[in-house]
């Protein structure tokens, strides 16, 4: 099965995969590297935008190095897991201060880089270099259980451990310079747009005669995973505190935790937390925006904007001991803001004292 599987895959690639994404077609390994992590739990179509303006600003890895972190998250905003943006910049400035500017060949070396763990490691290695080593990812995980009947449960690390040394006996083994690239394309374009989570098409699929999954009538089943994440919900309280000019104070996040890293409007559990920073003179005309809910994977988290006006010459202290200042709406495009918060600026109406 090993070898007809890999050249099945590698010929249907071909002619049926995805050839023109504009990560696709290239060795460079800094252009595959940020594909890689911007993909991570991430649409493809939702990708594009932002990997061009990344390459617009930042043509190498050394001009990523070189960049401020604030221009660095100001990019990324929007995009999600914002701790991506951060590794992103601490493995930029590693690979050319530890590498001379120049990527790893190995997987091995690859994976001592801030960021990248082994499955994207793979990608760049056998994108760029041919090793020969796989990548399991999601889509991945998909087709190899289903095409196995490989019913272990994925939530032990055993068994994972396991199923990866199936994927790397399943490679090609001649060739490789032509064969690595693009069975590793193969196998992830075969998990996004054919053997989909649900209803995969396998009446068109190319590896159908030998998927266990699909003689057993149920592809679904797999992959295995018992364990599940449990979502939560979150209520928030956020202060737009706004002076006559249009500045808003906004404070920098601790670096761990949500939105870590990014500038925000001041966020409190509650509201009369909140009102505790709000100016005496000023408390009997805050606005009560509207609540609204902000989803991210695990958690819903519902939040209440305060809009309240300082006077020109008030300051605002920090309210969890970080670093905060006054922002006018032109610096805000330049500062590293979490989507919802970015919009709600954009959106809001203003107040004035």
């Amino acid at each position: 099965m090993t070898q007809d599987f890999a050249a099945l895959l590698v010929a249907w690639q071909k002619t049926h995969g995805r050839n023109s994404l504009p990560w696709q077609n290239t060795r460079d390994p800094y252009r595959v590297w940020l594909s890689e992590i911007m993909l991570q739990q991430t649409q493809v179509a939702t990708v594009l935008g932002y990997y061009t303006r990344f390459l617009e600003r930042f043509p190498s890895v050394s001009d990523l190095a070189a960049a401020t972190p604030d221009h660095v998250l100001a990019l990324w905003s929007g995009l999600g897991y914002y701790s991506r943006a951060r590794n992103l910049h601490r493995c930029a400035q590693d690979v050319v201060a530890l590498h001379d500017g120049q990527f790893p060949t190995s997987a091995g070396l690859l994976q001592t880089l801030p960021g990248i763990g082994p499955s994207t490691a793979a990608a760049i290695a056998s994108f760029c270099f041919a090793e020969r080593v796989a990548i399991l990812d999601g889509n991945v995980k998909r087709v190899l259980t289903r095409v196995l009947a490989f019913s272990d449960d994925l939530a032990l690390g055993k068994n994972e451990k396991q199923l990866c040394v199936i994927a790397n006996s399943l490679l090609p083994k001649k060739n490789l310079v032509q064969t690595m690239p693009r069975y590793t394309q193969a196998v992830m374009d075969l998990g996004a747009t054919i053997c989909t989570r649900r209803k995969p098409q396998c009446l068109i699929c190319p590896v159908q005669d030998m998927c266990r999954g699909f003689a057993q009538g149920v592809p679904e089943k797999y992959p295995v995973k018992t364990k599940k994440l449990k979502r939560s919900a979150e209520h928030l309280s956020l202060l737009w505190a706004e002076r006559p000019d249009g500045a808003v104070w906004l404070e920098r996040r601790p670096g761990s935790g949500i939105w870590g890293g990014l500038y925000c409007l001041p966020v409190f559990e509650n509201e009369e937390a909140l009102m505790a920073c709000v100016p005496a003179r000023s408390r009997s005309r805050v606005q009560h925006l509207p609540t609204f809910k902000h989803v991210l994977t695990h958690k819903d988290m519902h939040l209440s904007p305060v809009l309240a006006g300082f006077s020109a010459h008030q300051t605002m202290l920090s309210t969890h001991g970080v670093v905060g200042s006054w922002f006018l709406p032109g610096q805000w495009p330049l500062l590293g803001l979490p989507a919802p918060i970015r919009k709600l600026l954009e959106t809001a109406p203003a107040v004035t004292d």
